[in-house]
């Protein structure tokens, strides 16, 4: 993903307010325990969970993320976790 999808992310997730605490609980959730003493210490969720992620959503690692598809799913985890 590169920056421009990151931005673009970050802007639809911005302009949902109801889904910013189930934005937050799902990103504490994919990222590892103890992340800052890792390279590249960031609170990222790891490189293989990334790709299995994107292969079991789209078919291939290189498939772009629609900032769309990511509201989506935290719509979808939000409706899971009542």
């Amino acid at each position: 993903m590169n920056a421009r999808q990151s931005l673009r992310i970050g802007v639809a997730v911005v302009r949902a307010p109801s889904l910013w605490r189930t934005g937050l609980r799902q990103w504490r959730r994919a990222t590892p325990p103890g992340w800052w003493r890792r390279p590249p210490f960031l609170p990222v969720p790891p490189a293989d969970y990334v790709q299995f992620r994107l292969v079991t959503q789209y078919g291939n690692v290189d498939h772009p993320v629609a900032a769309t598809d990511v509201v989506n799913y935290l719509a979808w985890c939000k409706r899971q976790e009542r």
